[in-house]
């Protein structure tokens, strides 16, 4: 805890600077009472400061130096000084050795115990710096070896051979003999349960959202989705299948003798600090169980329209349709490409005390605070249709439906937002211009959707370069071309457009159009992106709001052809233009637009 003295000053701080309003700062104080916590952590509790801020704030009052590690890698040799367990008990980290001193980043610099720990341990004195908690995570994953040997050592903890001595490639062994008569018992044993930990800590650290884990014939093979693709992880041998299938299920509360049907489960676990919920989803194919693990990391960072990659135009049109108080705001594109979490965004954006937001979900993927969330539940009859009329009985202001499936969803979606309730929703279409109708497929009135439709959203997500290792380079002909058609009519003309362009389409430093050369970037690839030369994703963006031309199309039930032509005369970019836009930004590659919007 803070001391008296550093908690008036860091309100002080706080209040001088006007960081938080005195509303928010009474709030925190009552809060830190009566929970007896630091004022700095209640004002993040009220979302009043970000975690970082508030570290931030307690390195400055209390002359500590602060670090950020985002792209340092540390040498192996610093790290193993500190071994893991340690350093992740005491939110404590090794970075560097200077003047004699082994420099640690800490969350709590004020934690004498762990920092007279630390020199007793690594033989040093140690030079302390504050640290955010991401910054800590980051190096905690920096300790992993590779997978294979990671499993292997694992599975062989009972003192048989490991598999490095076995094999010398990913592929991991065990010596431990399985059978369907002692499975029950194996999966309880040490050495299974530490596998799986292990492959559910190595996915979480290298920022994967899927593992499959995929019987073969003679084999076990697992692959990570990371940044949207699937990458071969590792293959295990096939004899431990039904004990680490099972250790799945007793850990997501499936039935372990059911191998007939699929079975969906959840679960939670914590690595390094980050609380992950696990979908999980298996099914009966030709050599055994597949299982499907979704990750989703509770602590990552605040979801927002800005960090999502919406820019100018139609950053703008989402605001205008989302200040309306009634009417529907429909987001569409493939399965994966990040439909929900614009959603999400949207809500962040718009909650407050004031409104009453109420969701749907199938599953629900974030928790979010202040609003109200359904799971539904078709077993029990809680269907889309059947919560969105229970939901309308909950005097809802904003309502988000995860998906609208079927005619009967999107007739109770178009009577919610005539009755006077924003609705948020989600579609499988592949383009924005495909929406409208699809709505029209499922027997909805033209002249309802034309009442109805504030906005159309149109969504993929292409890999980001890593900044770490991101190079220019002079873009090829076939590039070149590719941009000067795809943008011919939103670059700048000359350099007086420059400025108005910029802020018209959200991105600076903009080339005027019809050039004959351009500068694009790459990543290298490095330890940071795991080679790659990519880090985390954005999406790429069309949007167009509903007008008169618009509803006279509606009402003739125009081709998706015709309703993109009239939304591109009324200003929209495309999602090639946009994915464009980001390539001369440097924020992805040529690559990667065309892989994902190819079908423009």
């Amino acid at each position: 805890m803070l001391s008296t003295e550093a908690t008036r000053n860091i309100e002080q701080f706080l209040s001088n600077n006007k960081l938080v309003n005195d509303e928010q700062l009474t709030q925190a104080k009552l809060r830190a009472a009566q929970k007896g916590i630091d004022i700095t952590d209640a004002l993040v509790e009220l979302q009043a400061l970000t975690t970082d801020d508030a570290i931030k704030i307690i390195s400055m009052m209390s002359h500590t130096p602060f670090v950020d590690l985002a792209n340092q890698t540390i040498d192996d040799k610093i790290l193993s000084l500190l071994p893991k367990d340690a350093a992740e008990n005491y939110q404590a980290v090794p970075f560097s050795l200077s003047e004699g001193k082994l420099n640690v980043a800490m969350l709590d610099p004020s934690n004498i115990a762990a920092i007279d720990f630390i020199s007793k341990k690594t033989g040093h004195s140690v030079k302390v710096f504050a640290t955010t908690k991401n910054t800590i995570n980051r190096v905690l994953g920096m300790y992993h070896e590779d997978l294979g040997h990671e499993v292997a050592k694992a599975l062989n903890s009972d003192g048989g051979e490991t598999a490095a001595e076995e094999q010398k490639s990913t592929t991991a062994t065990t010596s431990t003999k399985i059978d369907s008569k002692n499975i029950a018992s194996f999966v309880q044993d040490a050495p299974i349960t530490r596998a799986l930990n292990t492959i559910l800590e190595y996915a979480v650290n290298s920022r994967a959202s899927d593992i499959h884990i995929e019987p073969r014939e003679h084999e076990l093979r697992i692959r990570y989705r990371i940044d949207g693709l699937l990458q071969d992880t590792m293959t295990l041998p096939k004899k431990i299948e039904p004990a680490l299938i099972s250790r799945i299920k007793i850990l997501s509360n499936l039935k372990i003798d059911e191998h007939r049907v699929p079975q969906d489960g959840q679960a939670n676990i914590s690595v390094n600090g980050h609380e992950v919920d696990l979908r999980i989803a298996i099914a009966p194919i030709a050599y055994g169980e597949q299982v499907v693990i979704r990750l989703l990391d509770k602590s990552a960072q605040l979801i927002t329209l800005e960090n999502l990659g919406f820019r100018g135009h139609s950053f703008r049109l989402i605001e205008e349709g989302i200040a309306k108080p009634h009417g529907m705001v429909l987001s569409t594109g493939p399965t994966g490409s990040g439909k929900t979490t614009t959603m999400y965004a949207v809500i962040q954006k718009i909650k407050k005390v004031s409104i009453n937001i109420v969701t749907l979900e199938d599953p629900i993927e974030y928790k979010m605070g202040d609003i109200n969330q359904i799971q539904v539940n078709p077993a029990v009859g809680l269907t889309f249709g059947a919560g969105l009329r229970s939901i309308l009985r909950q005097d809802p202001n904003v309502i988000m439906v995860g998906e609208i499936r079927d005619r009967e969803t999107a007739d109770l979606a178009v009577q919610s937002a005539l009755t006077g309730h924003l609705v948020l929703s989600t579609l499988h279409t592949n383009s924005a211009s495909g929406v409208l109708p699809r709505l029209l497929d499922m027997n909805i009135e033209p002249f309802l959707i034309a009442s109805t439709v504030n906005v159309v959203i149109g969504q993929r997500l292409v890999r980001k370069i890593c900044d770490v290792c991101r190079e220019a380079y002079a873009a090829p002909a076939s590039a070149v071309a590719m941009i000067n058609r795809s943008l011919q009519n939103l670059l700048p003309k000359d350099t007086t457009e420059q400025k108005s362009k910029a802020q018209e389409l959200g991105y600076d430093n903009l080339p005027t159009a019809n050039q004959n050369a351009y500068t694009l970037y790459r990543g290298r690839g490095c330890d940071q992106c795991g080679n790659s030369g990519f880090l985390g994703r954005t999406g790429i963006y069309e949007v167009f709001d509903m007008n008169d031309a618009m509803e006279k199309l509606l009402l003739a039930r125009a081709t998706t052809t015709a309703i993109q032509r009239q939304a591109i005369a009324d200003g929209m970019i495309t999602m090639q233009a946009d994915g464009m836009l980001k390539v001369l930004a440097g924020i992805t590659t040529i690559e990667e637009v065309a892989r994902v919007a190819s079908d423009y």
